[in-house]
Parts: C-alpha cells; sequence; structure tokens
C-alpha cells in the first residue's frame, strides 16, 4: 500500500476510535514504530487534530468539536459520487434537506477547473433515465427519522379521493420510477402495507417505543404476505419481452428462462385490477395465461377500454 493510499485509510480507521495508540496503526498496517509516527505528523500536517496523552499508558485521541481532515476520493470515485448525486435531481422531495442545485455547487467548488469541464461533459452523453414526477411527498424526513427511533405513526392517507387513517409502524423507504414509497406494519391489523409517499397528508408520530425491532420487520418483511386464497398464475411471454419484466417486477413475481419464458406469481383477492392493468403492457408479447380467470379479467378490461373509446369523439 502506498504511503498515500494508507494515511487516507488511517483517516477513516482513526475516526471510528475515541483513542488510539502507535501498536493499533502498526497492527493495522504492518508498519514499524518510526513509520508509524511518520504517518502521524504527516496527518497533523494535513490539519488532524490529533493531541497525545502521556504517560505510561500513553494513547492518541481527536479533538472533540473539531473539524476532520477530509477523505480523499480517486478520481473515479469523485465521478462516481458526483453521477450518484445527480439520481436524486429527479425527485421532486428527498429526505434530507438539502438542494441539489446547492450541493452540486459545492461539489464543483472542490474541484479543480479541468475535473468540471470533464464531468460536465460526462453529463451530456451519460444519460440517467428516470420518470419524473411532480407529486411532493412533504413527509419523506419524518418517515425516515420514525424508521431510526423505531417508534410508530399515525398518518393519514388519501387514495380515489377518500382519506383514511393508519397506524404504521414503518420500516422501508423505496424509490421506484421516479416515485418514493413507505412500506410498513400495520398496528391493528398486523398487515404489512406499501404506501405512496405523496398520498399521505397528515403524520404524528407516537412517542411509545414499539414492541417490534426495526431487524425484526426487515426479516418478517422478506416472507411476502399472501392470504389463504390467493391465486396463483403464469403468464408465458416471448423472449423479446424479458425486458419489460426486467424493467418493472414485483416481490410476488418471478420468471423461469427455459425451453419456455414463463412469469410465475400469485396475487390476493381484491389485486385483480392491479394484476391485469400490469400484464396489459406486455400486450401482444404474451403466448398463454393461467388461471382461464385471469385471461378473462384482461378480455374484460379491454373490451371496458374499446367501448370507452368509440364514446370518444
Amino acid at each position: 500500500m502506498k504511503k498515500s493510499e494508507r494515511l487516507n485509510d488511517m483517516i477513516r480507521f482513526i475516526n471510528k476510535r475515541e483513542f488510539f495508540n502507535l501498536q493499533n496503526l502498526m497492527d493495522e498496517y504492518g508498519i514499524s514504530k518510526s513509520t508509524a509516527l511518520r504517518d502521524l505528523s504527516s496527518l497533523e500536517k494535513l490539519g488532524m487534530p490529533i493531541y497525545a496523552e502521556h504517560g505510561r499508558y500513553g494513547r492518541y485521541g481527536i479533538l472533540k468539536n473539531r473539524l476532520l481532515s477530509p477523505i480523499t476520493f480517486t478520481v473515479d470515485e469523485i465521478y462516481a459520487l458526483y453521477f450518484a448525486m445527480l439520481t436524486l435531481d429527479s425527485y421532486q422531495s428527498t429526505p434530507f434537506h438539502i438542494s441539489i442545485q446547492k450541493l452540486n455547487e459545492k461539489f464543483e467548488n472542490c474541484l479543480p477547473p479541468k475535473q468540471i469541464e470533464k464531468i460536465h461533459k460526462m453529463k451530456k452523453v451519460l444519460q440517467l433515465e428516470v420518470n419524473l414526477h411532480h407529486y411532493i411527498s412533504r413527509f419523506l424526513d419524518r418517515i425516515l427519522l420514525s424508521i431510526l427511533d423505531e417508534s410508530s405513526c399515525k398518518i393519514l392517507y388519501k387514495k380515489s379521493g377518500v382519506e383514511r387513517s393508519y397506524f404504521i409502524q414503518f420500516f422501508k423507504i423505496s424509490a421506484k420510477f421516479g416515485q418514493w414509497y413507505a412500506t410498513g406494519i400495520e398496528l391493528d391489523t398486523n398487515t404489512f402495507r406499501v404506501f405512496r409517499c405523496d398520498r399521505i397528508t397528515y403524520i404524528e408520530e407516537i412517542t411509545t417505543k414499539s414492541n417490534t425491532s426495526l431487524d425484526d420487520l426487515l426479516l418478517r418483511s422478506k416472507q411476502i404476505k399472501r392470504t389463504e386464497n390467493s391465486v396463483n398464475f403464469e403468464v408465458e411471454i416471448v423472449e423479446h419481452a424479458i425486458d419489460i419484466f426486467y424493467k418493472e417486477n414485483y416481490p410476488s413475481m418471478s420468471i423461469e428462462i427455459g425451453d419456455k419464458i414463463v412469469i410465475k406469481g400469485f396475487y390476493n383477492r381484491g389485486e385483480e385490477d392491479f394484476i391485469t392493468d400490469y400484464l396489459l403492457r406486455y400486450g401482444s408479447n404474451i403466448k398463454a395465461i393461467k388461471p382461464a380467470s385471469l385471461k378473462q379479467q384482461i378480455q374484460s378490461k379491454l373490451i371496458k377500454l374499446q367501448t370507452h373509446l368509440e364514446k370518444m369523439s
């Protein structure tokens, strides 16, 4: 490991500890005592606020309330971080109280002109395509805070013009196709639910600590909830429709690719419209559908659409 790489890694190593001694550095990096002392001197010159406690059991520490030395990134790491940051620009809301534009300005202010010029060229040729929505999710930060606190919430959720209240313990926030979703367990029914965050109109955190830990909820959520009267389905598709599945699918689905290409999964009663709308995306790329009732549901949906189109002037 080069000295520059070792010093960069040593900053992270030291930042994780309240105190350390020379032996810690010698063991971690396989260096001599004299090399460890020289490295500490180099870190101090870089602005690392290190102080020494002398005595029989001497040790080193970091001064509190002082800015720590920045971590040095390689050029490729800088580019990766920059474009990861730009993905947030596709969302009207984020869980963080930041302006992506100001963050972008701060980032570029830390770079030399040649790197900024190269990044601007890369932005022209690297297209990060996501669906831009204009829906604002006002409570992402409070949902995230409740997850970290492992507390429960009372929310109001508006869907199809109807507003309902729920008592929820959230445990996951996800972003898909430009939209934010929050997953939680409904405390009254002990069932998992997914909420579109822009439809949450009110949230109130309940200060009482939940009896269920975050780790437990994450583990339980991996087992997809299906009811006793759920319906299994199989849909055979043509080869070039595989991309449609990979662009969007759901945890209750899987794809098997062999002599035939088959999407398998299940849906619960009451989710017929959801699964029908999903499969309509495949259009004439569908070769076979089981059960027959699902095929009839799709046909019925198409007839309603045709009737609607005929009524249009």
